[in-house]
């Protein structure tokens, strides 16, 4: 059994060779794997954890070509299954040179939504030491259900359980019902990590201190806010600190947040968040950010995600001391 779970989308993102151009106007676009739940198994797999995936896709092309990719990287795909009643999904994606995106979804609906909740193997997730799971899943049923059912299992089991309240507002018929559900899931989880420019519409505030409380009042111990060029920003609530960037030329930002998630959590399983010092935690943003740097240097995300070699590489290319054990 894997130590690590993840679950949500797995689906294909077509991104655009051209960054600074509305998604309307890109020319051309190259054919990616994607889905955050499952960039974020990938890069634990390719940084040595044992991790499996839990999700949908659609009986075709697509869908198989998915899960041979996910698969070949090590993850286990035992709960990753087909569905014969949609489609793939599909998203078409256009990149900024500030980290923002544009993205539009094919999902009416999308294998991923099919997910339910008799999808769930109780023993998976009960034998494992992380889950993780995103909100793009919470949008429609019976993901939603699902998502949540996988949750809360993984609460109860005592698993250390990382939530990515990623907003895609094209997703939601109901933005309100869009917060409404990504707060629904909040207490589930021990550590949230949001990007910056999703913050102040999940946390109804620009401030990261007063953002943060409300998570932590929620039950989280640990907050952690991706912003881009700028590094990253943590509290536990007692220390709060900000994490310098590395700087790199940029190919594609697309997946940078799902591979500092990836090394973030690589080095949490097996600890105990509310015994770690402030400064042990800012090392471990740091690496975070080492591995969303390297993220950004290569086209594609499951492509570019580093293995533990190249991101421990990165880190003495750039004099740190800092090395993912």
């Amino acid at each position: 059994m894997p130590e690590a779970v993840t679950l949500g989308e797995l689906l294909i993102d077509f991104v655009s060779l051209t960054i600074d151009v509305p998604l309307g106007e890109c020319p051309s676009f190259v054919k990616a794997p994607g889905g955050a739940p499952a960039n974020v198994a990938v890069g634990l797999a390719k940084l040595g954890v044992s991790v499996g995936f839990i999700g949908k896709v659609g009986d075709d092309p697509f869908g198989h070509f998915l899960r041979e990719v996910v698969e070949r990287e090590g993850v286990d795909v035992a709960h990753l299954k087909f569905d014969k009643s949609a489609r793939t999904t599909l998203a078409f994606v256009a990149n900024r040179s500030d980290g923002r995106k544009e993205i539009s979804f094919y999902r009416n609906p999308g294998a991923d939504q099919m997910l339910s909740p008799q999808d769930i193997d109780k023993d998976y997730i009960k034998d494992a030491k992380l889950f993780h799971f995103g909100s793009v899943s919470l949008s429609h049923s019976p993901s939603r259900e699902a998502t949540l059912y996988a949750a809360e299992l993984a609460k109860s089991f005592g698993l250390l359980v990382s939530y990515d309240p990623n907003w895609r507002p094209p997703l939601w018929d109901d933005h309100d019902e869009g917060r409404r559900m990504i707060w629904h899931a909040m207490r589930f989880a021990d550590v949230v990590k949001l990007a910056e420019e999703e913050w102040e519409f999940v946390t109804s505030t620009a401030d990261f201190n007063e953002g943060a409380k409300k998570i932590l009042d929620a039950g989280a111990k640990l907050v952690v806010v991706t912003m881009g060029e700028n590094g990253a920003w943590f509290t536990n609530g007692t220390v709060s600190m900000n994490v310098e960037p590395f700087e790199v030329d940029v190919v594609d930002p697309l997946g940078a947040g799902d591979g500092f998630v990836a090394a973030m959590l690589a080095q949490l399983i097996g600890k105990h968040i509310e015994e770690l010092s402030g400064e042990e935690i800012h090392q471990i943003i740091r690496i975070a950010n080492a591995a969303g740097a390297l993220t950004c240097t290569r086209m594609g995300v499951i492509p570019a995600l580093p293995t533990k070699e190249e991101l421990n590489a990165f880190l003495e290319d750039r004099g740190e001391k800092l090395r993912l054990a």
